[in-house]
């Protein structure tokens, strides 16, 4: 083989702190051993056996780290040549190669490419087979290392390593004399299940072989040779290989035997090692309601029972003792079970803020490559669970313990700690892979339920929050919780309170309502109990999972209030993680049913009520004043406008909001705020976005408070959007849209708020035009930010209506539709789909202001802006369906709005004839369902203008000529529906046109209504009905219009179809208008009217004489009232009506 090529220059993504003296000089150290083994040739004497010997020391002795300037390429070529220099009969040299193969790709984090993988699996698997046993250690080791993220490269020997008679299949059977043989082999098996992002998944037959093998492994008890510790470390291979299949490889657990014997033994494994509890537990678990069989043993009698709880906080913390140098292969955390410490303000709070955590869901996989060794992700060492580098960030303060105990006691905590970490990080996995409704079943073995009076708590995972003394095991514990509580709303919603113990049987209802009783209580717990900051942050995280999700409008008061009292203090906490999680929770209470009477209630609390209480359950805490600080600036002192009179502060959570976004932060709050940006005077980006996410949630739940302080949000909201940020002017944007929105409620006409509480509509206006004057239209054209003006233009269309008619001038209405107008013609589809949105709310606005006695709105609109506003709908309706769908509602609404002094200007005849087409275009187009329903009704709307020639301009046989197409023959019945509606609109019988224009639109409706049961289409059935209503309301319609020269088209479709159209129009005249997507519906009073003024049109027409088309058609009418009255046995008006 060629000498190894020596890289000129460091890879680019060299770590920039690395010292530049130090790199080239352990790089070049490799580089010269690396030569120097390249020059040597197979030899076996043993003077060339010692000078490997020594080459094989030197380069293992060697101070590497990550970054030392080795090309991984570079390792991997030396790895082959140390292979070909040494044979497999020489076992001593073997072992050595194996060790350096081992150490080198673990410390210079190397995954060996394809190219020398084969070469190297094939030495090492032969290695195996030739060698003696007491090598087969090492040997394994290599392979580990070989394999890791390379399991999709190893196809080819996969027969070997996992087929029956598998080398690993037999290393890691049972039978297998040598503890630790069998601990790497099982440590092999898991690395090859460890799948890399891109790259295929082990095959599924594979992915079964390895499941079963290490679910065989977990169920059978430690041999009597194996130790604690090594058995421990067995149990994380084992945990993490499933782990490993369930994440990357996708393997389903559809089987409920194998998902039971699973959670079995992850339950068996959660508790590991638990000081003071020892659990046994069936070989199967099976999903039921009911309790599962929770056997427990005795606790020893040496052990005392203060060693069961938890350990104290009042000890002394201990130095740290020197680590020992730990064995390759092996993992080590430092961690001693003598005591918890208080979390430090230096602690893990510094780090990840915009997450507001200092660990994410991504840390449980372990894509990302080990740090070291002896790393909890190495190759060979298992996996932590929390193995990410923000782990690796904790600081001596924040470790599981003080390590001042040192010795066999320890270190045996510290792994069954990890196994502990291990089987809920796999439980987290299967949670993933499983369907909620499956897991669900399994509620009753891992959530815990109120004990009966005189038994014990059952064990569950509040168990471990509550009595595990390694924090990293109870935040472990509990982000299990929180992934069972996701999602869970609709199962958790059968819970009920009840009272009645006399019962025989407990219902489900009151068993699930009994269980998130319980989940309040220890939860409460565990967050007065709990010093771990991290592990804060996850109870209170926990916490806004279960309010988020239970059903407190089904349960007994109180347990929200218990929440809410009890978090209010950590607002205040050093910890920006856990200021951040506690505004959270607090979000979660006011979103959950609201309005809920019991929260309204919390809200109205004096300010202070909680935040002053410091005690010992809430370490850490900053002066109980540090928010209510006065803001800086008079405008948001001044809130004579926005506050009712003789209310010093309405609601405090709003105050405190609105204190957190815009007040500068305090000294003693800032000892964990590294993650906020340099120099900057305001809180950390997430405490400020979670403030400004409540506000948004109070605007939605609790308007009638939030509108107390509509002007000085506005003010807020201007100075959010006026910062670099974009997430804080996103959610400025988003307040903005919820004040909007609650607006809108309060002016509802089915609103139950009483006039005098709303907010007056000259506010509205001044609030408007603040944001209109302020950076709301910067926002708009933000190109940068497609979610920015997307949420902008949302806010736009939350304006109040009759907000417009309000304003001296139209200047308001012109700035906003502009504004929206911009956002149109953006890149981004999301923007431009919510700016068609604005602009079909923005446009039925002006049609609400068409109703107002006052006309000098429409006089005063300009006429530029309407040309413009069309001329963009008109191009927004050739846009992808999100856009089209509003861009059509948006063009009816204009053209509805044209006055006959804009209609006269040569300048609108050219747009208006577009604009009509482009719905004329979209009726008929192959659209969404939604589209097509918008461009019928769009229709409707252009004929409710009276100023329009309909009936004389050419259009006008186009547009009837689409709907009669559409009312016959579309697929979708609600777009029939609206089409015949629209047919109905003309109050005039000239904007129908010619008589054989009416014709045509008399025969399509017949053949629509005898068509109107015709679909294969299951669910369209459902609207059968409210089409032949909107269909028989239509031909009465056309009938009171009709000429006598419409005469005898009538009678000729009547005399081939009567006695169906009579049949259908008795049917409805019957049961009245059914409710549709049309409007109200009609009573039978009205729709007999409609018939009458029918019929008295009729005999209005003065018909040429011998004209039988008249005669027939009342007669028609007539006996169509006939039937019914006779129906209704009220017969007396008739003969009055006839002889008329």
């Amino acid at each position: 083989m060629a000498a190894v090529q020596v890289a000129d220059s460091l890879p680019s993504g060299q770590p920039r702190e690395a010292p530049r003296e130090a790199i080239p000089e352990r790089g070049n150290a490799f580089r010269r051993l690396s030569a120097r083994l390249c020059a040597l040739r197979p030899d076996e004497s043993s003077s060339a056996r010692t000078e490997i010997h020594l080459l094989f020391d030197q380069l293992i002795s060697e101070n590497y780290s990550e970054g030392s300037g080795v090309a991984p390429e570079d390792v991997s070529a030396l790895l082959v040549q140390a292979c070909r220099l040494v044979p497999l009969n020489q076992n001593h040299l073997v072992s050595k190669v194996s060790q350096l193969i081992h150490h080198l790709l673990n410390r210079l984090q190397v995954i060996v490419d394809e190219q020398h993988l084969d070469f190297l699996l094939a030495y090492t698997i032969s290695a195996i087979h030739q060698c003696s046993s007491w090598t087969h250690m090492e040997i394994l080791q290599a392979l580990a290392a070989l394999v890791y993220c390379n399991g999709s490269k190893c196809q080819k020997y996969l027969p070997e390593l996992l087929g029956k008679t598998g080398l690993l299949m037999k290393l890691s059977d049972l039978a297998q004399s040598d503890p630790e043989v069998r601990r790497v082999a099982v440590h092999c098996m898991a690395n090859l299940c460890l799948s890399v992002p891109g790259q295929p998944y082990l095959e599924e037959p594979y992915q079964n072989i390895c499941f079963q093998a290490f679910l065989t492994i977990l169920q059978s008890p430690k041999s009597s040779d194996m130790d604690d510790i090594t058995f421990c470390m067995l149990l994380q291979n084992a945990l993490k290989g499933i782990q490993s299949l369930l994440n990357g490889g996708r393997m389903k657990l559809t089987q409920t035997d194998e998902l039971g014997a699973l959670l079995a033994v992850l339950k068996k494994f959660m508790f590991h090692g638990l000081p003071g509890l020892n659990i046994e537990m069936p070989t199967v678990l099976y999903p039921t309601p009911l309790p599962q069989y929770d056997g427990r043993t005795p606790i020893k009698p040496q052990q005392s029972e203060s060693s069961a709880s938890r350990p104290t906080l009042n000890k002394k913390k201990k130095s740290k003792v020197k680590p020992k140098k730990i064995q390759q292969g092996e993992e080590e955390e430092k961690e001693s079970s003598g005591e918890i410490e208080a979390a430090s303000v230096t602690g893990t709070g510094r780090v990840n803020l915009h997450e507001g955590n200092t660990w994410s869901p991504s840390s449980l996989g372990v894509q990302s490559l080990p740090l070291d060794g002896s790393g909890a992700a190495g190759k060979d060492g298992v996996s932590s669970p929390f193995s990410s580098s923000s782990w690796k960030r904790v600081s001596s303060s924040e470790s599981d313990y003080s390590d001042a105990e040192g010795g066999m006691q320890s270190k045996m905590r510290s792994y069954q700690a990890k196994v502990r970490q291990g089987a809920l990080v796999c439980f987290l996995s299967t949670i993933k892979s499983i369907e909620k409704k499956v897991l669900y079943g399994y509620w009753s073995a891992f959530i815990p339920d109120t004990p009966e009076l005189g038994s014990p708590q059952s064990v569950s995972l509040m168990t471990l929050t509550l009595k595990d003394p390694s924090p990293k095991t109870r935040a472990c514990a509990l982000q299990v919780l929180s992934a069972i509580l996701e999602g869970s709303k609709q199962f958790l919603s059968v819970a009920e309170d009840t009272s009645d113990h006399r019962r025989a049987f407990t219902p489900f209802s009151v068993m699930i309502a009994s269980s998130i009783r319980e989940l309040h209580r220890c939860l409460l717990l565990a967050l007065v109990a709990e010093s771990s900051s991290q592990t804060l942050t996850q109870i209170i995280k926990c916490l806004a999972n279960l309010v988020s999700n239970a059903p407190y409008n089904r349960l007994k008061l109180s347990l929200l209030t218990k929440v809410w009292n009890q978090i209010k203090p950590y607002i205040r906490h050093k910890d920006v993680n856990v200021r951040v999680s506690s505004l959270t929770l607090l979000g979660a209470i006011v979103s959950t049913h609201a309005p809920l009477p019991e929260v309204q209630l919390l809200l109205q609390q004096p300010c202070s009520s909680g935040l002053g209480n410091s005690n010992s359950a809430t370490p850490h805490l900053s002066p109980p004043d540090w928010w209510k600080k006065a803001p800086a600036g008079p405008s948001l002192e001044e809130r004579s406008v926005s506050s009712p009179e003789g209310s010093s502060e309405p609601c405090w959570l709003i105050r405190l909001c609105i204190s957190i976004v815009v007040l500068p932060k305090e000294d003693s709050c800032s000892g964990s705020d590294a993650g906020s940006a340099a120099g900057s005077a305001y809180e950390p980006s997430p405490m400020r976005l979670e403030a400004l996410q409540v506000l948004a949630l109070l605007a939605r739940g609790y308007f009638s408070m939030t509108q107390a302080y509509l002007m000085e949000l506005g003010e807020v909201i201007c100075k959010c959007m006026g910062e670099a940020d974009p997430s804080i002017q996103l959610h400025g944007a988003k307040l903005l849209e919820e004040l909007g929105t609650g607006l809108i409620q309060q002016y509802k006409p089915d609103s139950t708020v009483a006039a005098d509480q709303r907010v007056p509509v000259f506010l509205v206006v001044m609030f408007w035009t603040m944001m209109l004057n302020g950076p709301l239209p910067r926002a708009l054209q933000n190109s940068e930010h497609p979610t920015l003006q997307a949420s902008a233009c949302d806010a736009l269309s939350s304006i109040l209506p009759e907000a417009f008619s309000s304003l001296p001038d139209v200047i308001f209405v012109a700035d906003t539709a502009n504004a929206i107008l911009m956002s149109l013609e953006d890149k981004s589809l999301n923007v431009r789909a919510k700016a068609a949105w604005s602009l079909g709310n923005l446009t039925d606005t002006l049609i609400v202001n068409m109703e107002t006695p006052d006309p000098s709105f429409q006089e005063e609109f300009s006429g530029l802006l309407l040309l413009k506003m069309l001329r963009s709908a008109i191009e927004a309706s050739k846009d992808k369906d999100k856009v089209k769908s509003n861009a059509v509602r948006a063009l009816g609404n204009l053209l509805h709005f044209l006055q006959p002094s804009h209609i006269e200007k040569p300048t609108f005849a050219e747009i208006i004839e577009e604009s009509i087409q482009a719905l004329i275009s979209t009726v008929l187009t192959e659209a969404a369902m939604k589209v097509r329903w918008n461009a019928c009704y769009a229709m409707g709307n252009v004929f409710t203008n009276p100023a329009l020639p309909l009936g004389t301009a050419p259009w006008t046989s186009q547009a009837y000529s689409a709907l009669t197409s559409v009312v016959t023959s579309c697929k979708n019945f609600k777009v029939r529906i609206r089409s015949a509606a629209a047919l109905s609109v003309p109050g005039k019988r000239e904007q129908y046109g010619s008589v054989e224009q009416y014709a045509r639109i008399w025969n399509a409706l017949v053949t629509a209504l005898q068509k109107s049961e015709d679909t294969i289409d299951f669910l369209e059935f459902k609207y059968c009905a409210s089409l032949r209503t909107q269909i028989c309301q239509a031909l009465i319609h056309l009938l009171s219009l009709a000429s006598a020269s419409d005469l005898p088209c009538i009678k000729e479709i009547l005399e081939l179809n009567g006695n169906m159209v009579q049949s259908y129009i008795v049917q409805f005249l019957k049961s009245g208008a059914e409710g549709d997507d049309t409007g109200a519906p009609h009573s039978p009073q009205e729709t007999d009217q409609m018939v009458r003024m029918a019929l008295k049109h009729m005999g209005s027409i003065q018909a040429p004489a011998g004209d039988t088309a008249r005669r027939t058609i009342m007669g028609f009418l007539e006996e169509i009232l006939a039937i019914c009255f006779e129906s209704s046995g009220s017969q007396g008006a008739l003969p009055g009506l006839m002889n008329q």
